[in-house]
């Protein structure tokens, strides 16, 4: 489900700069984190941090490889409680905030996503490689705002001179009316003119909403930021808010309870339900389904029958 506002589609765009040593990536996300919106009831803070993580899984996600994929667990003590963000390669993303009603007072005429998220905390980034084991990275919140916490990743956890903007802009009706942002990294040897150049350029620049607002692509905002600079154009690729849960997932996580669990489950009230957290899907287990996850569980194995009393 591709999503769509104004004309343009989500997406994201990743290009080459400066003979290659500057990476710099750009996204749209207005439609998905709109959809965002309305599929979890978020209120306006709520909307602005979970928007801001979902556009910056996306960024994340197009650095990887084909088939790999990311999460990211936002965890800063705030009265929002946890964000969790998973996207892939494909440009699939889905998310979650523990407490979708929070709602705080604006600071400085801005919603206080800082306040929100909390700053006493962490920021744990896993990647799925296709290799045996996630990779794991783990640092403090620095701030609260999301995208300098990004940042701070990866110059702490993977040694990459990054920059990031994430931005949402809420209507007074809690609408999405834009959602973006960018990724700048540099790699070196890359001349220190052109970093300066780069650093005095998103210092003052618009805020990317405001780009947005008023028509600008990512494209578009990616030149404002690269300057004069050629570039080359890598890959454009969609966006879309996408879960991938299904019913054998759900079995799987019902498989994890255990034999007791499921057991008790078949004796009371002889069904389940679980939904799921990232799209809030249902999905009913009735007591032949659970039958036969226990005998998965018992791994096929008949339970001796109980012995006479005596």
């Amino acid at each position: 489900m591709t999503q769509e506002h104004g004309g343009n589609r989500d997406h994201v765009i990743r290009v080459l700069a400066a003979g290659g040593h500057v990476l710099t990536l750009a996204a749209l996300t207005t439609g998905l984190v709109g959809e965002a919106r309305v599929l979890h009831g978020t209120s306006p803070t709520a909307t602005a941090a979970l928007g801001r993580a979902l556009t910056g899984g996306a960024l994340m996600a197009a650095l990887l490889k084909r088939g790999q994929r990311l999460a990211l667990k936002i965890e800063g003590g705030g009265p929002l409680g946890k964000i969790i963000v998973e996207a892939d390669r494909d440009g699939s993303v889905r998310g979650f905030v523990d407490h979708p009603e929070v709602e705080l007072p604006a600071r400085a005429g801005k919603i206080d996503v800082s306040g929100a998220v909390g700053r006493d905390g962490f920021l744990t980034v896993i990647k799925d490689l296709g290799t045996k084991a996630p990779y794991n990275g783990v640092v403090s919140l620095r701030t609260g705002e999301i995208a300098e916490d990004l940042a701070y990743y990866f110059a702490e956890s993977e040694q990459i001179p990054t920059a990031m903007g994430l931005g949402v802009y809420v209507e007074a009706d809690g609408a999405v009316g834009a959602a973006g942002g960018f990724l700048v990294q540099t790699m070196p040897p890359v001349e220190e003119e052109i970093v300066e150049g780069l650093i005095a350029r998103i210092g003052g620049m618009d805020p990317v909403t405001t780009n947005l607002r008023r028509g600008a692509s990512p494209e578009e905002i990616l030149k404002i930021i690269l300057g004069g600079l050629e570039y080359h154009v890598l890959e454009e690729n969609p966006l879309t808010l996408r879960c991938n849960c299904d019913r054998p997932r759900i079995e799987r996580v019902v498989l994890s309870l255990g034999e007791k669990e499921i057991a008790s489950l078949i004796e009371d009230p002889g069904f389940a339900e679980v939904s799921c957290t990232f799209c809030r899907s249902s999905y009913r287990l009735e007591a032949q389904d659970l039958r036969r996850l226990l005998e998965e569980a018992r791994g096929g194995r008949e339970e001796a029958p109980p012995r006479p009393k005596r």
